[in-house]
């Protein structure tokens, strides 16, 4: 009988030990998988940054170009005006000046066939301005993204050390979590990039 309790104790035993190798190669499965989401993640938030950062020397630069025509401008129409008020407009030569100086005002405020007026470049700015926001929302939301898929990660240790399954699951939620947020910003899914904004 001692025997036979014995033979069940260590069969028990074996099947317990086949079991937790069972579960902690699943375990480190799903830490696999989910370490590469993980890179992908990184590695798709940190272009959205760099886009986003060369974007935004893009638009600054065409701030500068706008403030340069800006000052320009306002020199010239000081100029005009000085003129109109001190110079002699019956003179051909004078009128003629001040037509050419005018001329350049109205360019510089608006010149569609180079896109460089104050008015375009005013647009190509905010335009510019508007899409590195954008690549900033994605850049925020992937790094939420792998906040989560981290968070999965601890979780499937904590399973490893405690034997506790449930850890296992939370993982599972958190990494699923993590890879819905990093798909719907990839795919740029407007409900997911301002429900994380």
């Amino acid at each position: 009988m001692a025997e036979a309790v014995h033979e069940v104790a260590h069969e028990a035993t074996h099947e317990a030990a086949h079991s937790g190798k069972s579960n902690a190669k699943l375990i480190g499965l799903l830490i696999s998988v989910l370490a590469l989401c993980l890179a992908v993640s990184e590695m798709l938030g940190k272009s959205a940054q760099t886009n986003a950062l060369a974007i935004n020397i893009e638009a600054s630069n065409t701030w500068n170009f706008f403030q340069a025509k800006t000052i320009r401008q306002t020199a010239l129409r000081a100029q005009l005006d000085s003129a109109r008020i001190n110079a002699d407009q019956t003179r051909p030569e004078v009128i003629k000046q001040m037509q050419a100086w005018q001329s350049n005002i109205d360019r510089w405020e608006s010149e569609p066939e180079t896109n460089e007026g104050r008015r375009e470049l005013t647009k190509r700015a905010r335009d510019l301005e508007t899409k590195r926001d954008g690549f900033f929302e994605q850049y925020h939301a992937y790094e939420i993204a792998s906040l989560l898929i981290q968070l999965g990660i601890v979780m499937c240790s904590v399973t490893l050390l405690t034997n506790v399954f449930i850890f296992a699951g939370v993982a599972m939620v958190f990494g699923a979590i993590g890879l819905a947020v990093m798909g719907g910003t990839y795919l740029k899914i407007p409900f997911i990039l301002h429900l994380l904004h």
